[in-house]
C-alpha cells in the first residue's frame, strides 16, 4: 500500500512540473482567473482555491484557514481543467453517462456490487442532502434524490442516489455534461468523481 500512495504522489508532483512549464499568461485568459504575482485563484467544489504560480502547490480556503490541497485527485483534476481545457468549452446541460464512453471495466465498478458511499447516503439521507447542499448543490428530478453539484467553471455533476430495500442493495451514479471532454479527460471524471464523494462525506453532520 505505501508504494502505491507513493506512486500517486509522484504522479501529483509530475502533474506540478508540468504546471509550471505552461504560459501563464495564457492560462489566465482562457480559464478567466483572478491572480495575483503569487498565486491564480478559482473555485472549485464550492470552495475558494489557489495555486502558487511558482511551485504548482494548491490549498483550499475551508473553515476560514488556507489548508493544503495536494492530494492526487484534487490536482490531476485541476490541472488538468488548467492546463488543457479547451477556450472554446461550454456546457449544454444534457447528461450523459461517461462509462458509455468507457471500458466495460469501468461499468462494471459503477453498476456492480456494493458501494460503500450509496450505503453511507442511504443511510443518512438527510446528512446527504444537507452536503450536497452546502457544496452549492441544486436539487435536480431523477432517482431518489438527485444533486447538480459545480466541480469548476461552470461544469456540474448530477449525483444521483436509489435508495435500497429489501432485495437491491442503494446505487449511486454520477452523471456528466456531455460536453465534459472540453473541459476534462475521460480518465480524470474518475479522479474528480473519487475527490468529489469525498467533499460529501466530509461535510455530512451525522447524528
Amino acid at each position: 500500500m505505501k508504494q502505491r500512495v507513493d506512486n500517486y504522489a509522484i504522479q501529483a508532483e509530475q502533474a506540478k512540473k508540468l504546471f509550471l512549464t505552461y504560459d501563464q499568461q495564457e492560462l489566465i485568459r482562457r480559464c478567466r482567473l483572478e491572480y495575483d504575482k503569487d498565486y491564480f485563484y478559482f473555485r472549485f467544489l464550492g470552495d475558494r482555491h489557489r495555486i502558487c504560480r511558482h511551485s504548482g502547490n494548491m490549498q483550499r480556503l475551508y473553515d476560514g484557514a488556507w489548508r493544503e490541497a495536494n492530494g492526487f485527485n484534487e490536482v490531476l483534476t485541476v490541472l488538468d481543467w488548467l492546463c488543457d481545457s479547451k477556450p472554446e468549452r461550454f456546457t449544454t446541460g444534457n447528461w450523459i453517462n461517461p462509462v458509455t464512453q468507457g471500458s466495460g471495466f469501468h461499468v462494471s465498478l459503477q453498476e456492480n456490487g456494493k458501494n460503500h458511499h450509496a450505503l453511507l447516503f442511504d443511510a443518512h439521507p438527510q446528512a446527504f442532502q444537507d452536503a450536497c447542499l452546502s457544496l452549492g448543490g441544486e436539487q435536480m428530478p431523477g432517482a431518489d434524490m438527485s444533486f447538480a453539484i459545480e466541480m469548476v467553471d461552470g461544469l456540474q455533476v448530477l449525483v444521483q442516489l436509489w435508495h435500497g430495500d429489501d432485495e437491491f442493495a442503494p446505487r449511486l451514479r454520477c452523471l456528466w455534461d456531455e460536453n465534459t471532454a472540453m473541459y476534462l479527460r475521460y480518465e480524470t471524471t474518475w479522479y474528480a468523481a473519487a475527490l468529489l464523494m469525498h467533499r460529501i462525506k466530509e461535510r455530512m453532520v451525522i447524528a
